[in-house]
């Protein structure tokens, strides 16, 4: 008897997704995704992108938490406008979330916007928000069998960054293992490893994303 529910709310959403994707396009803006599971370093790599290209691109930024302005009050401290969502318990953002909380930013001010979802490895990738794509961060504590155990984020996501590589002497994760496990579930899924720590990779990161802003 839930089957139809769920169905329904995700019919609604998709609808309310493909109507922010228009507005969006409309407005020339860049939109990315941000996901990850808790801890895997979305806030951190955000700050440092924010500080690294902020006087190139205008960023707006919509942060999704469950609780608190905790990171929201991080990343307006680099001088971007920012959005906070609390969802009050939800594990993830919806495209009337969304719709909502842009409806705050301007768009003519703006090159690219970049919502930081809630953290989980399920739920937001099952909800479409109207973005360009989905980046996945994976954190090497988290280890290699993740494409195993949450394979729907490593097939719907564009990018994959595995995070936090100056812990690999100090964590079991095979990044050879992680890499061939989700390009089997997505051989076009782009892969960068990166240390927000070290600064590894980074460039990749940044060049990797002015890319996508100059392609709106």
């Amino acid at each position: 008897m839930e089957i139809p529910v769920v169905e329904k709310v995700l019919q609604a959403n998709d609808r309310i997704a493909e109507e922010n994707r228009r507005l969006f396009q409309e407005s020339k803006l860049a939109v990315i995704n941000l996901v990850s599971g808790p801890g895997a370093g979305k806030t951190t790599l955000l700050g440092k992108t924010l500080h690294a290209l902020k006087d190139q691109y205008a960023f707006g930024v919509v942060e999704g938490d469950i609780q608190s302005t905790h990171d929201a009050e991080k990343i307006a401290s680099n001088g971007v406008p920012v959005v906070q969502i609390n969802t009050g318990g939800a594990c993830h953002l919806e495209a009337n979330m969304v719709r909502e909380a842009v409806s705050q930013l301007d768009f003519a001010r703006l090159d690219i916007l970049i919502v930081e979802n809630v953290g989980n490895l399920v739920c937001p990738v099952e909800f479409d928000i109207g973005e360009d794509c989905k980046v996945m961060l994976l954190s090497v504590p988290e280890g290699d069998d993740k494409p195993l155990k949450y394979p729907l984020i490593f097939e719907e996501s564009s990018l994959l960054l595995i995070t936090k590589i100056d812990l690999l002497p100090y964590v079991d994760c095979r990044i050879d293992k992680l890499r061939e496990g989700a390009l089997k579930l997505n051989p076009h899924l782009e892969i960068i490893e990166l240390s927000c720590k070290t600064g590894e990779g980074l460039d990749l990161w940044y060049a990797w994303l002015s890319n996508r802003i100059l392609k709106r």
